[in-house]
């Protein structure tokens, strides 16, 4: 998982090599008094005990020559034991393991809370561009990523990261997968993001896939795999660049409201579900605008017909999801009054 759970193991691996060598050399002495020196086990594992701890006491029965040998023998290994036992501790201490452990089990703490949270999948630059907007946004997610480097830099960020291959079910179980409300598949191959979105979409179904794509051809792959929604870098890249040289104040406008930490106004998504004491009735009549001072820009019907620009006629039904524009305060009203019990819908700009 982490770089530091596998210096943990190898930790916890020696430890336990340093206590067998012990308890090797226990079960050895006392043997060795039992059979050679046809003592009874109780004597036979006093007289390896205070041998291995070195206490200073005397034989409790005379020995011979053969045995004095191996009892030397046995104190000598018996301190490499416990000196390698020690030494392991103390290296632990320097070089704070333990507090690096403490950290890991926080991670974990974090990853086991995370409910309706994003997972970004690939630290490359668009990868890591998202999950800059998700902090500004104080969205709940978890990178996953198979660089230890581009972990330690996110680690250093305050992101919560797993380190591993996303194309692997294991690492998006470890990052509670099942509980989770969308994934961005943001790797750096095309075949990669192809696989990691079939692995979301079988361990939980429900989940919403966003990947990235380098072609044209890769687009049409990864939405036949089940991503409900595909990215190009250069296609839109391309698209914006265009529209920047054609209408840049559109695009200032736009920019200002989709991206970055010091907006004023917020695009927001607010689904129309069986909370909402407005179905059936038309904009007018509701008069969400007056309410809330939020501005309803468009319409997505649950069939997928979109309504640019509704009218005050335009009636509200059943799963629509209304895409709307406002200050984090306008849309945080327009959410309660659309959505008087708190669901799964819940706004999503930051607290201001």
């Amino acid at each position: 998982m982490y770089s530091i759970e596998q210096k943990y193991q190898h930790l916890k691996g020696q430890l336990q090599l340093g206590l067998l060598m012990l308890v090797g050399l226990f079960l050895l002495g006392t043997g060795w008094f039992m059979v050679v020196e046809h003592w009874s086990w109780v004597d036979a594992a006093y007289m390896t005990m205070i041998t291995l701890a070195t206490v200073g006491f005397g034989e409790i029965h005379p020995l011979g020559d053969r045995s004095r040998i191996f009892t030397i023998i046995l104190i000598f290994l018996g301190l490499i034991a416990v000196g390698y036992i020690v030494n392991r501790f103390v290296e632990a201490m320097i070089s704070g393991y333990f507090q690096e452990i403490k950290k890991l089990k926080q991670y974990q703490q974090q990853i086991n809370s995370l409910n309706h949270h994003y997972i970004v999948c690939g630290l490359g630059r668009t990868g890591q561009q998202v999950a800059k907007e998700f902090l500004a946004e104080e969205i709940p997610f978890v990178v996953i990523d198979l660089n230890p480097e581009a972990i330690e830099a996110a680690q250093e960020k305050g992101y919560i990261c797993i380190q591993g291959d996303a194309t692997l079910d294991q690492y998006l179980e470890e990052a509670k997968i099942e509980r989770a409300t969308c994934l961005v598949a943001a790797l750096t191959s095309d075949a990669e993001n192809l696989y990691t979105v079939l692995s979301a979409k079988t361990l939980n179904p429900n989940i919403r896939a966003i990947a990235r794509a380098s072609t044209e051809e890769a687009v049409e792959k990864l939405r036949r795999a089940g991503a409900d929604a595909v990215v190009s870098p250069y296609i839109t890249g391309g698209r914006r660049l265009a529209a920047a040289a054609l209408r840049p104040q559109v695009m200032d406008f736009v920019d200002g409201i989709l991206t970055g930490t010091e907006r004023s106004y917020y695009l927001e998504e607010i689904r129309v579900d069986r909370h909402c004491d407005y179905v059936g009735q038309t904009l007018s009549e509701a008069r969400l605008r007056l309410q809330s001072g939020a501005l309803v820009l468009a319409i997505r019907r649950q069939d997928g017909e979109l309504i640019p620009g509704p009218t005050g006629e335009t009636f509200l039904l059943l799963g629509d999801v209304l895409i709307c524009m406002g200050t984090a305060e306008q849309l945080r009203t327009l959410n309660s009054i659309l959505i008087p019990v708190q669901t799964d819908s819940a706004l999503r700009p930051p607290q201001r």
